[in-house]
C-alpha cells in the first residue's frame, strides 16, 4: 500500500544532525519521569522517597487501570517526588547508581499484561482521546510509524537499523492485542524491507504526514465507537525486545539540535536524563538568552537547563529565546531572514536554512475563517469547523468534524502557521478532556 498526501510543510531549520554516529554516551546523575507526559495516566506512587529501585521497577502504577505501569529508567534511589497544587505529582526524580535491572517472563505473561508491566503501553497512545491506551479495550488496528518529519529530527528508521529480529517479534506480539492489523508505515529511508506479520504501508509527503494518526485517517479512520492504539518504531523496536528477552530497553539516542548548538550531534543516554550534562559545552556562549526545548520547536515542551529530558526523550532543540532582541519593526521586518508562510515576506521566496527565536511575532485575535488550517492537516476533516466546535464545546459538532480521528500534535503546523496565533494544541487536548469526561 501507497500513500501520498500533498498538505503540510516542511520547516528548513538550522542546526540539524548531519552525523548520525554517536558522539558520546553520558551515564546522567539522575533522572526524572513526568505524568504529564503520559495524558490519561492518573499517577499513584509505587515507590516512596528514600525507595531503591531497579531499573524497569514501576514507579507510578494508574488509579484507574493499576496494571499500567511507568516504570524507572535506571537503577538508582527515589531522590524526589515533585508535588503541585493539590498535591499533583508532577515529576518522579531517581538519583542514578549502579544495580540490577527488572526481567520479566515473556512468555507466561499476557500480551497486554506483559505491555502494561513493562511500562511500554504508556509509551503508546490510543484514538480516540490521544491517552495512554486502556488494557480492557482491544483497538480495532495498531499503526505503527517509521517516520518524523519535525523540524531538526533526524528521522526514526536509522534508529533501529539492524534490528530487524526485534521489530518482527514486536509485531508478532502486537498482533496477539488486536483482532485487525499492524500497519507499518515507512519513508524512503527505510532499509530494513518488509516486516513479517505488518501491512508495510509507503508514505510520501511533508510534515505532519510522520503522525502516526494522520497515516492512520488516511489508512483506515476511527468512527465512533471504534479503538486503534499508535506507536513509533522505536518503541516497536523495544517491545520487540521485552518478548524476546524480557529486558526493558531505557537506552535512548538523542538529537541535540538547533542554531544555538555549536555541533549538532546525537547524544546516547538514558530515558528521562538531565539535560545540563548533554548540552554541557555545546551551547553557543554569545550573551543572549536561549530557549531549550525538550522535542521539537513545534510539539516540545520549554525547560530550565537544570531540568530533564520529556518523552518521547529523543531530541532536544536549542534556538534563541527573543526576549532580548531589540529589532527595527519587530515581527513586520523585511528581512530575508525572517521565516513565514506567508508571501508577504522576503524569506519565503528565498528560503535558505532559518534561526528563528521563541516569540510569538504577532498577538492573539479572533479566529480568522480563511481555509488557513486546511494546508497544514492533511485528514479529511475540516479544522477550523473543530476548532470552533471545540471553543464552543459542542459535542455533536465535534463528533461529526471528526474529533475522535485528531491529536494535538496534528495541529502542531496549523498552529505555528495561524495568523490569529491560538494556542491550538492546548484547544486540542482541552477537547479531547472535556469529551473524554462528558461520554465516559
Amino acid at each position: 500500500m501507497k500513500i501520498k498526501l500533498k498538505k503540510g510543510l516542511s520547516l528548513d531549520l538550522a542546526g540539524a544532525v548531519q552525523d548520525l554516529a554517536i558522539a558520546k554516551r553520558v551515564e546522567p546523575k539522575s533522572v526524572a519521569v513526568t505524568p504529564d507526559d503520559f495524558p490519561g495516566f492518573v499517577p499513584k506512587l509505587e515507590a516512596k522517597e528514600g525507595d531503591a529501585v531497579m531499573a524497569g521497577q514501576p514507579l507510578l502504577r494508574d488509579k484507574n487501570y493499576e496494571s499500567v505501569k511507568i516504570v524507572a529508567p535506571c537503577a538508582g534511589t527515589v531522590r524526589q517526588v515533585v508535588r503541585g497544587e493539590r498535591r499533583k505529582i508532577e515529576r518522579v526524580v531517581v538519583e542514578a547508581a549502579a544495580g540490577d535491572a527488572v526481567k520479566l517472563d515473556s512468555k507466561a505473561l499476557e500480551p497486554i499484561e506483559l505491555l502494561a508491566r513493562s511500562g511500554m503501553l504508556s509509551r503508546m497512545r490510543q484514538r480516540p482521546y490521544d491517552i495512554v491506551p486502556r488494557p480492557d479495550v482491544r483497538p480495532r488496528d495498531i499503526f505503527v510509524t517509521a517516520i518524523d518529519q519535525a523540524p531538526l529530527s533526524p528521522g526514526l528508521a536509522w534508529m533501529v537499523d539492524g534490528k530487524a529480529e526485534e521489530l518482527r517479534q514486536g509485531v508478532a506480539l502486537l498482533a496477539k492485542a488486536t483482532d485487525g492489523k499492524v500497519y507499518l508505515s515507512v519513508g524512503d529511508d527505510w532499509t530494513l524491507g518488509p516486516i513479517a506479520g505488518a501491512e508495510m504501508v509507503e508514505v510520501e509527503g511533508k510534515h505532519p504526514a510522520g503522525n502516526a494518526g494522520v497515516q492512520a485517517a488516511n489508512i483506515k479512520p476511527v468512527n465512533k465507537g471504534e479503538t486503534i492504539w499508535t506507536l513509533d518504531v522505536v518503541t516497536l523496536a523495544k517491545i520487540g525486545r521485552l518478548a524476546m528477552t524480557g529486558e526493558i530497553d531505557c537506552l535512548t539516542k538523542v538529537a541535540v539540535t538547533g542554531s544555538e548548538v555549536e555541533h549538532p550531534c546525537i547524544v546516547e543516554t538514558v530515558e528521562g536524563a538531565e539535560i545540563k550534562p548533554l548540552l554541557e559545552g555545546n551551547v553557543k556562549q554569545e550573551g543572549h538568552h536561549v530557549r531549550v526545548i525538550s522535542g521539537n520547536v513545534l510539539t516540545g515542551t520549554a525547560e530550565g537547563m537544570d531540568m530533564y529530558l520529556r518523552f518521547p526523550y529523543r531530541q532536544i532543540t536549542v534556538i534563541p529565546d527573543g526576549d532580548d532582541v531589540d529589532e527595527f519593526m519587530g515581527w513586520a521586518s523585511l528581512s530575508p531572514k525572517k521565516m513565514s508562510t506567508s508571501p508577504s515576506f522576503l524569506g519565503h521566496f528565498f528560503g535558505g536554512k532559518f534561526a528563528p527565536d521563541a516569540r510569538l511575532k504577532g498577538g492573539r485575535r479572533a479566529m480568522i475563517m480563511s481555509g488557513q488550517y486546511d494546508k497544514y492537516v492533511p485528514m479529511d476533516i475540516l479544522p477550523e469547523y473543530l476548532i470552533k466546535a471545540i471553543l464552543a464545546k459542542d459535542i455533536n459538532a465535534m463528533e461529526q468534524l471528526g474529533i475522535y480521528e485528531v491529536a494535538p500534535e496534528d495541529f502542531a503546523l496549523a498552529e505555528y502557521a495561524d495568523t490569529s496565533k491560538m494556542p491550538l494544541q492546548q484547544i486540542v487536548r482541552d477537547g479531547l478532556d472535556y469529551l473524554r469526561k462528558e461520554l465516559e
